[in-house]
Parts: structure tokens; C-alpha cells; sequence
């Protein structure tokens, strides 16, 4: 990998140098960051941000549960805000302010324990707060930005600003973010709900999800956006291609629009697969299916 001359003596956080990403993504993949960063807080991301040249790529990471690390690794830096910007709280009026850490069950958990309801789906959303935001993310019939009032984001030179639910344009699993400015908290608007009615539609939630998705497999949760009046899954499924296998990674046989690592599988292995399933569903139904997933770094090694 190409050496980054980074030197940031004033960090608080842990920085690390061609840095395996396995434990920082949920397929397991083995890729590498050519600098890894974790940000004590919120205001050492921005500090180191304004001290990194702006030649330098960011990537930032959350729980890595909606991402394809190729193999060849990331250039640049990866910042990992899982477990760094964590910060959550009540605010009056039935809101919470939630930093992009956080991951996503973790806010519906603390809402029940708030009295609030609202983001019970979010218990079944694999990822974090920022990922969400970055993507609409949803579950059960519920979206993120159903619940979102505001913003804070912070640009490639560490410009902290916070923004209305107003200045986007949210759609199905999309958002229009411009293209240096990446979600570091948000607030979410709820409402009060007895506790007890939340945790109980919370479990039962989880216990669809169990039912209906490879949990404890190693995934990244869904792979495509469902088209159109259809599902992906269906449309795979109808191709013949659930169970079907290349190398160590497998279309899921318990839900089509999952790809399982279930032995050792190289990022390069999956996106066989979503090319695969991609080619099959265009064939046999005309329809084009868009990746959920985001696909970062190189095939070759840097």
C-alpha cells in the first residue's frame, strides 16, 4: 500500500496504518485501510479533518453492515465512528439527539426506555445512525427520515453545520447529500408511548426478522433496493438462484436478497454473485436491479 504522510500529534483518537478492516464490517471481508482512524469524539474528527490535506480520500465507516470492502483495500483514510461518536439523549418535546455511532437498535431500545415510539424498526436495521441517514434505511414498513427533524454534518475540512430535514431530497433509499458533507448526529422527532407497548412490538419485530433472515450468518443485510411494485428477493428466488454458490459465499436459501461469507469468501466472490444475480433477474424479467449495498476500494492491492 501507498504510505499516507499523515502526522496529527493533537488526536485524541487511535490512528493505525494499512489496518485489516475484517472486525470493521459484517461480511468479514479482509481488506485493508491504508490509514484507519477512530475519533475520540466529535470534535477530534474535526480537528484531524482540518489537519489532513484535502488530496487525501475519507471513507467513512459505521458498522460496516451496508458495505463491500474489496479486497485490494481502501486508500486514503477510513474513519470508523462505531463506538467513537456514541453520544445519545432526551430532548424536551419528545425528541432524541442521536451522534452517527450509535447504532441504529440501539436508539430504538433507548427510546422504549424514554417512553417514546416511533423508531421501534430501527431494531431491526443492522447498522448505524449515520448509515441510516446516509441512506434512508428502513424496516418493517418504517424509513429513517420519517423521524428525522435535523442535522448535524461535518465536511471534508471539518466544518461542523447543522441542517433541516428541508434542505433533502429523501427518497426510497436514497438521499441527496452533497458530495464533501457526511452525517455526524441527528434528532430524531417521536412521541410518547407507554414503555411497555414498545419493547413488546420491538420483540415481536425481532422475532419476524429472525424468522424471515439469516441472522448469525455473516451478511450485509439486503443487497438490492426492491424494484419497482416487486421484490428482489422474489426475483432471484425465481431465478433458481437461491443456495447458489461461488467459492466461499452463497446466496442465501432462507432469503434471496442476502449473501452469506460462509467460508472464507473474498470480496470478489460476492460481487460475483450480485453481478450474477444482477444478470439473471435482467434476463428473465427486464429488470435492473440496484445494488443497496455500497462497493468501496480496489480489487488489486494498493
Amino acid at each position: 500500500m501507498n504510505m499516507l504522510n499523515l502526522s496529527h500529534p493533537d488526536v485524541r483518537g487511535t490512528m493505525q496504518m494499512n489496518a485489516s478492516l475484517t472486525r470493521f464490517n459484517t461480511w468479514g471481508l479482509s481488506g485493508q485501510a491504508e490509514c484507519l482512524f477512530q475519533p475520540y469524539d466529535l470534535d477530534d474528527l474535526s480537528h484531524f479533518l482540518q489537519e489532513t490535506e484535502s488530496s487525501v480520500p475519507i471513507t467513512y465507516l459505521g458498522l460496516g453492515s451496508n458495505v463491500l470492502i474489496r479486497d485490494g483495500g481502501v486508500a486514503g483514510v477510513v474513519i470508523v465512528t462505531h463506538g467513537c461518536l456514541n453520544k445519545m439523549q432526551e430532548l424536551k418535546h419528545d425528541k432524541c439527539y442521536v451522534e452517527a455511532g450509535v447504532a441504529c437498535a440501539k436508539l430504538a431500545k433507548f427510546s422504549v426506555s424514554k417512553n417514546l415510539t416511533g423508531v421501534e424498526f430501527m431494531a431491526g436495521i443492522p447498522g448505524t445512525i449515520g448509515g441510516a441517514l446516509a441512506m434512508n434505511a428502513g424496516a418493517f414498513g418504517g424509513q429513517t427520515w420519517d423521524y428525522v427533524s435535523s442535522v448535524k454534518v461535518i465536511n471534508r475540512s471539518g466544518e461542523i453545520r447543522s441542517r433541516s430535514n428541508q434542505d433533502y431530497q429523501i427518497g426510497y433509499r436514497s438521499v441527496s447529500i452533497p458530495e464533501d458533507e457526511y452525517f455526524v448526529a441527528a434528532t430524531f422527532q417521536l412521541a410518547e408511548k407507554k414503555a411497555q407497548a414498545s419493547a413488546i412490538s420491538i420483540k415481536e419485530l425481532l422475532k419476524r426478522r429472525s424468522q424471515s433472515q439469516p441472522i448469525g450468518k455473516k451478511n450485509c443485510g439486503s443487497v438490492f433496493k426492491n424494484p419497482d411494485n416487486g421484490y428482489a428477493a422474489e426475483l432471484i428466488e425465481r431465478c433458481g438462484l437461491k443456495g447458489y454458490r461461488i467459492g466461499g459465499a452463497s446466496i442465501s436459501d432462507k432469503h434471496a436478497n442476502f449473501i452469506n461469507n460462509d467460508d472464507h469468501a473474498s470480496a470478489d466472490d460476492i460481487e460475483q454473485l450480485i453481478n450474477l444475480a444482477q444478470q439473471k433477474v435482467f434476463e428473465n424479467f427486464a429488470v435492473q436491479l440496484e445494488p443497496e449495498v455500497r462497493i468501496i476500494g480496489r480489487k488489486e492491492d494498493l
